[in-house]
């Protein structure tokens, strides 16, 4: 059953029309003022309005109009007895489902309003479904704010729903494949597979048949045909991560398939023709490997007829605190408390360099959690090799390294401070003091850390 709103100046119109629809079962909502109408559409919220073209107050394109702003996936169908093509045209240009010319046949007003209906349940549940997806698949789970992020996802928005192929180029860890997910799942092949398959991670061979298939025979094990993930992609996209790793006879095979969009299994003689997006991804500078002879040139200009950089971390360091956030919100979505982080350990994570990107970060984020206490993660807890690099509060023997100074000045400065203290035990007698050990006692120790906080 839908709520359908019925707009007419003429009240027999409206009964006509209202006696239709309910004899289809539908809730109908009468009026013979379009502005009263109006006025109430989005309280009533209907997935069907039928309205008069020619009205004095306002005419059914406004209304179709005021419809459109103000609800999501509403039908209109128009209605007017002074139809002619042009206005026809018109109805149909401006977003109206149908139009229909006075005197009607009720049999012909209820079709309509059927396949109106029945339009109006699947787009809603399309959009749905579409949310659905891109929550899963969230361009939010490709976290940033900085500029060079902006950068992506400007391009993600624009080149999304094509179907050019895109070269998804960035160090490991930089979050290559969810930027594969965000393409596929805000484009009009979302409802279709997603394939994804790590190039280096099979010998030429096997990475072969994984791709294309294999004929029953072709090879010692293959004991039957086999689809291939190209075909398994039929109609969506596949995802060929590391491609700069594919050897040069395979690079050849697949040059093919973007080319001809045709392949053949291995061991069998007839082709297959394949309706599939393609996505490829490198952590290395393809073009270098192309002067070296180690990819085809041709193959790459296939591969990045538009091309997406992803920036590595230590490039967009004011990022880190909202991909910390997001690490730490996960801790909490099992019915627990989300930890939480002291300022000078999220300051050392901004000191470091990351080599492994946003994965690294991940990780350290979950060592942190399993090692800290009271649910706060301090400097103590973080990797040593990320403290020692990013110069962050170290921990050395009763004082601290503060945050941005080396250790080697760290330790200069002290050790000043330690002849100055002991000359000044000596009563500023300086040979007395040379010829004392150097050794220094807990007390003079704490004075000069003290004196560097």
């Amino acid at each position: 059953m839908a709520k359908i709103v019925i707009i007419d100046d003429e009240p027999q119109i409206v009964e006509l029309v209202v006696t239709a629809c309910k004899e289809l079962g539908h809730e109908t909502f009468p009026f013979v003022n379009s502005q009263k109408a109006i006025d109430q559409l989005e309280t009533i919220a209907p997935q069907l309005i039928i309205s008069d073209i020619k009205m004095d107050k306002v005419d059914g394109f406004e209304v179709l109009r005021q419809a459109k702003n103000i609800l999501e996936n509403c039908q209109v169908i128009l209605m007017t007895g002074y139809g002619n093509e042009e206005i026809a045209e018109k109805a149909i240009g401006e977003g109206a489902r149908y139009y229909i010319r006075k005197p009607f046949k009720i049999s012909e007003m209820q079709a309509r309003v059927k396949h109106t209906v029945e339009f109006s349940d699947t787009a809603k549940e399309r959009d749905t479904l579409k949310k659905v997806v891109k929550r899963q698949t969230n361009p939010e789970n490709i976290i940033g704010t900085s500029a060079k992020m902006d950068e992506v996802y400007h391009l993600l928005r624009k080149v999304a729903d094509t179907d050019s192929t895109i070269l998804i180029v960035g160090e490991s860890g930089t979050g290559k494949e969810l930027v594969a997910r965000a393409l596929h799942y805000n484009s009009s092949r979302q409802h279709q597979p997603f394939v994804a398959i790590n190039c280096s991670a099979l010998p030429e061979n096997l990475l072969e048949s994984e791709l294309f298939g294999h004929k029953k025979g072709a090879f010692t094990g293959a004991v039957s045909d086999k689809a291939g993930l190209f075909e398994e992609a039929e109609k969506g996209t596949i995802f060929l991560d590391e491609v700069n790793s594919m050897a040069l006879p395979l690079q050849t095979k697949l040059l093919r398939v973007l080319q001809e969009r045709q392949l053949r299994r291995v061991g069998d003689t007839k082709t297959v023709s394949i309706n599939v997006r393609v996505l490829g991804a490198t952590n290395e500078t393809l073009l270098e490997k192309v002067r070296d002879g180690k990819f085809r040139e041709d193959l790459y200009y296939r591969l990045a007829v538009i091309p997406i950089e992803l920036p590595a971390l230590r490039e967009r360091t004011e990022d880190i605190p909202l991909l910390v956030q997001h690490f730490l919100k996960k801790t909490g979505q099992n019915g627990t408390e989300a930890k939480k982080i002291e300022l000078k350990a999220l300051e050392v994570l901004q000191g470091y360099r990351w080599p492994g990107n946003v994965r690294e970060l991940e990780n350290a984020i979950e060592r942190a959690c399993a090692l800290c206490d009271d649910n706060l993660i301090r400097v103590s807890d973080l990797p040593p090799h990320v403290v020692k690099q990013a110069g962050g509060p170290i921990e050395i023997a009763g004082g601290a390294l503060p945050i941005g100074k080396k250790l080697d000045d760290f330790i200069h400065d002290t050790e000043k401070r330690f002849i100055d203290e002991t000359i000044k035990h000596n009563g500023g007698n300086r040979e007395k003091a040379a010829r004392r050990p150097r050794r220094c006692s807990a007390s003079a120790w704490r004075r000069s850390t003290a004196s560097s906080k």
